[in-house]
């Protein structure tokens, strides 16, 4: 069954990208079928994989002019090679940017990728996705489509203020679903050698202890290092710090440890239903 995992935080600079290729590249080495899609204009993970933004031919953004229906096909059309086995991409451009001015409030514009996903269910068995730091049809098509939400969390004295407007969104976004996405809070560009690094932590885990995974992706400059080299951190450093925590969050993801407590999540979808607050 495809597993859709989106990467998202209303914060930019937290390791979105980062978080993404490496999970992307880790599932593909045990042998996964991994599609990453690009959802961010700036297009950093086109960007990553050694393909200019401003000289892809097509992309993502094809996908949102078909109003009479997505044609049969088309997402394997748009994908293109990112040069290691089993990790495929859907790129972006910077066209992707117009998208929330040019459909504005189109009926039905928030399921576009997931439609396209469900048409080429059979080619993967994961789905990447990494998304805009801004609210719009991008990301609303990416929360609406997965079926667990990553958020990358610097740990700097900001990351409180973004959480709670990534999870205002995420609030909105379950409503209209009807269902309770859930959610794992990962701490990135962790430094124990700094304050700053170590109370933004504890306040994290103050305030939302139950969704966190309960390790940390340490700062690591293999990573800065891979991406100059246009390849998955794994490939290039497999036992350095960093690669080694996101091994571990693959395995807590993989093995269903980070699901959201079932109590937690009845409350939430209760509240739902019953259009409480949440």
């Amino acid at each position: 069954m495809l597993q859709v995992w989106t990467v998202c935080n209303q914060k930019g600079g937290v390791g979105k990208t980062t978080t993404t290729v490496a999970l992307g590249g880790l599932l593909a080495s045990h042998g996964e079928r991994v599609l990453l899609v690009d959802f961010d204009p700036h297009a950093s993970m086109t960007a990553y994989f050694a393909h200019d933004p401003d000289a892809v031919k097509r992309s993502g953004y094809e996908l949102f002019h078909h109003p009479d229906g997505l044609p049969a096909g088309l997402l394997q059309e748009l994908v293109v090679d990112t040069g290691f086995a089993n990790l495929s991409l859907l790129p972006a451009s910077i066209s992707l940017a117009t998208l929330d001015r040019q459909l504005g409030a189109s009926e039905g514009v928030g399921t576009i990728l997931n439609q396209a996903l469900f048409a080429a269910r059979e080619h993967y068995d994961f789905v990447l996705i990494d998304c805009p730091p801004i609210l719009g049809v991008l990301m609303v098509n990416a929360l609406a489509a997965c079926q667990h939400l990553l958020i990358p969390v610097q740990t700097d004295f900001l990351a409180l203020k973004g959480m709670e407007r990534m999870l205002h969104t995420l609030d909105m976004v379950n409503a209209t679903r009807g269902e309770v996405i859930p959610y794992t809070i990962v701490p990135t560009l962790y430094d124990r050698r700094t304050h700053a690094s170590v109370q933004a932590l504890h306040d994290l885990k103050k305030h939302y202890d139950a969704y966190m995974w309960d390790g940390v992706v340490p700062m690591d400059t293999k990573f800065r290092d891979a991406s100059n080299l246009h390849m998955p951190p794994s490939l290039l450093a497999p036992s350095c710090r960093g690669v080694r925590a996101y091994k571990r969050l693959l395995k807590s993801m993989l093995d269903g440890s980070l699901r959201l407590r079932h109590a937690q999540a009845a409350r939430r979808n209760d509240a739902l239903v019953e259009g409480s607050p949440v």
